[in-house]
This record gives structure tokens, sequence and C-alpha cells, in this order.
């Protein structure tokens, strides 16, 4: 368990994000970049040629700061098609500038000085920013890497929630580790924001990317948690639009309310082409999403392979868009995993992002996890045979240390 807060250096400056970082690197060297996990070709261009006809058909001022009608619709009917969530699409749905806001607009609404934001570690990076601009404390619960994934530890969770808790914030299927978290695993967390009466925020933005049988469970659909869950998830990742920044909310109208007081002062509102689309998406595209899920989970496959080839103790994930990998073989006496993502790009020509960035710097995850690397299987499947060619360099070099 560990507490901090704070999203600048120790002189005050504000410090570029490690995906910034590395894609730099990769750009600068030529590097196949397995850091930053966006795609590398477009969405489904039906749903491109509906944002291009929204933009002819004048679709390009401002929209409702919920959101358009027809999306606000589609989201509930998804949730309901899909989990069997009822939604009031007036109430009940927020539109927002992609996932990001979302959270940042819910940890501003609900927390503040005094209070603990709980989160897994690791965590993605915008989770410590948002927790820090509120002025509340950051507390983490480690994933433990293990034969059957990355997974939740249950006295550390017990640990860190207490009557200070004033929100969860969970992520799953989670980024960075992959892990898609079982029902039972959910149910303690639940029982856990139960008890100290807090709310629970969840990042679902990877909910339809499962792979091998694994099913995506929603916490609001557990017994009593639909009143105090907030559900964030977005078009972003379902249909490889991740420019487009088209996420959303849901939840209990009251708790809404008070994301909408705090987002009409982030951005009000965004993206009103795209919204007409991403209300089509949600409706008809479910074989686009289908057709996506089953080209990542050959990607995956082709990843795991080839940094198992190389060398690397992999967890295989069973969702999202990426894969973790223990460097330690390949280090020398002193380096970590921040070490080794660094040397990677300049000494193979393939780059990806240290677990470490995803931490607390000197909490115990982060030490448990200073030799582990993040790699994106997203990109397309040239990118990817490209690294996985450039990966055997490692293995077949006799694992000397990278330098």
């Amino acid at each position: 368990m560990a507490r901090a807060s704070g999203l600048a250096s120790p002189d005050g400056s504000t410090r570029p994000t490690i995906f910034a970082e590395m894609t730099a690197l990769a750009q600068s060297t030529g590097a196949a970049n397995l850091g930053q996990g966006f795609p590398d070709g477009d969405g489904p261009e039906w749903i491109r040629e509906i944002a291009s006809a929204a933009i002819r058909d004048g679709a390009n001022q401002y929209p409702p700061g919920r959101g358009i009608p027809e999306l606000r619709q589609a989201i509930a009917a998804h949730q309901l098609r899909h989990y069997g969530i009822e939604l009031d699409p007036e109430r009940e749905v927020l539109v927002t500038a992609g996932a990001t806001e979302a959270i940042a607009a819910a940890v501003l609404a609900f927390a503040g000085p005094g209070d603990e934001v709980v989160t897994l570690e690791p965590f993605y990076d915008s989770y410590a920013a948002a927790i820090a601009m509120a002025g509340a404390a950051h507390v983490t619960v480690p994933l433990v890497p293990g034969p059957d994934g990355f997974r939740l530890d249950s006295a550390a969770l017990d640990a860190a929630v207490s009557e200070r808790t004033r929100l969860i914030l969970l992520n799953t299927p989670h980024n960075p580790t992959g892990t898609v978290l079982s029902r039972d695993e959910l149910q303690l967390v639940a029982d856990a924001a139960r008890r100290a009466d807090a709310l629970l925020v969840t990042d679902e933005v990877y909910e339809h990317l499962t792979f091998d049988g694994d099913a995506h469970t929603p916490v609001a659909t557990l017994p009593g948690m639909a009143e105090r869950t907030l559900t964030i998830s977005s078009a972003g990742k379902t249909f490889s639009l991740t420019g487009w920044k088209i996420g959303w909310i849901a939840g209990p109208a009251e708790l809404i309310e008070a994301v909408t007081a705090i987002k009409q002062f982030l951005t009000y509102a965004g993206g009103a082409p795209f919204q007409p689309a991403i209300a089509r998406a949600l409706v008809d595209g479910d074989a686009d999403i289908a057709e996506l899920r089953d080209s990542l989970s050959a990607r995956r496959d082709l990843l795991v392979a080839g940094l198992r080839e190389a060398g690397f103790e992999v967890v295989v994930p069973g969702g999202t868009y990426f894969v973790c990998a223990d460097a330690a073989p390949f280090l020398a006496e002193g380096d970590d995993g921040a070490a080794f993502a660094r040397a990677l790009p300049g000494r193979i020509g393939v780059a990806g992002v240290p677990i470490s960035a995803f931490c607390h710097e000197g909490s115990a995850a982060a030490q448990a996890l200073s030799s582990w690397v993040r790699f994106t299987f997203v990109k397309d499947e040239r990118t990817l045979r490209t690294a996985v060619e450039r990966l055997r360099e490692l293995g077949g070099a006799g694992r000397e240390p990278l330098r």
C-alpha cells in the first residue's frame, strides 16, 4: 500500500509523460513503437463517413453540454443490451471529452483535501494527476504477477480502504497489466466500498477487448452497487478512434449532476460531428468490435510468442492492448526496466514503456515490478513482426545485459 500525491518533478516543473518520452525516442531512432497504445490504422470507414456527413450537414458548433440526445440514448441502450443495466439517458448519462475527462471530473466532484482515493497499482498516469489536482491523497493496492496473471492483493485492499476513503477508482480490463478482474475480485472491491461508504468510479474503456473467453463484468451489475457506482467508458478503444475523444460516464442522477457541474468548466462540450457517428456505432457496430477483438487476440499471441522466444517472462493479458514482460534477464547490475526501456530503441529498434512509470516512486509495487516493461500489440502486423524479429537479437546475444 502506498500513499502519495503530486504530478510534478521535485523542482516543481511539470514532467512530460513517459509515453511522450518513449515515442520521441522511437521517432529519433526509427524504432518500432510498441510504447504508446494507439492503433496504426483508422477505425471503420462507415463510422468515419457518418462523421464526415455530420460536418457537411452543419454539426460544427457546440453540442448540448450533456451530449446529443441520440448518443446518450445509444449509450443507455448499449448498457442495457450488453449488461442489463437500465439508465435514464436524460439524467443518468453524460458525454465527455474521452474517458480521461470523465475520470478527472468525477475525482474533482467527489474528492478533496483530507479524502483518500484508492486505485490499483500499477495505474494509468492520469489517475494520479486527477487525484493531485483534487488535493486528495492517493492510496494504492498492488496487483501481483503470478501464473494466473496479475491478481488483486485482497489483504492490501482491506488495509488500503478506510473511513477516509472517499472514492475507489477501479480500472478493468486493466492498463497496463491486461488483467480482467474476476467477479470474485470485483466483489471484494464492492464489499470494501460498502464498508467505507465510498463511491466506486470504474474505468471500463477496454470493456469489449477481452480474449480467451474472459468476460468483462461491470461493477454496477453487482448486488447493491448500482447506487454507488459511476461507470466510465469511451469509443476510442472500442472502435479504434482514439483521436475523437468521445467518452461517457453513467450512474445515479444525483452523482451525474455533480460530475456535470465540474465537466462544464473543463470542456463544456466537444466532438459535435463525432457524436452522431458514435451513436450509430454503438447501435450497429457489434461486428466491427468482434473483428477488432479477434484481430487483437491474434496480434497479442504474435507478440507474446516473440517476447518469450527472446527470453522474457511474460504474463499473458486477458484484455486491453498490452503485454507486460519481465526484462530481468537482460539487465546489468544496478539497472532497471526504465533503463532497459530507454536503451532498447537505440540498441535494437523497439520501444516499450517501463511498468515503474505506472507506479508511485519507491512504492512496494514499483520495487516489485522494477524490471518489467509494457509493450502494446495494437500496432499493425507488419510493425509487430518487425519488432519480434528485432527482439530476437536480445535472445541471440547470449542474453548480454542491455546497455
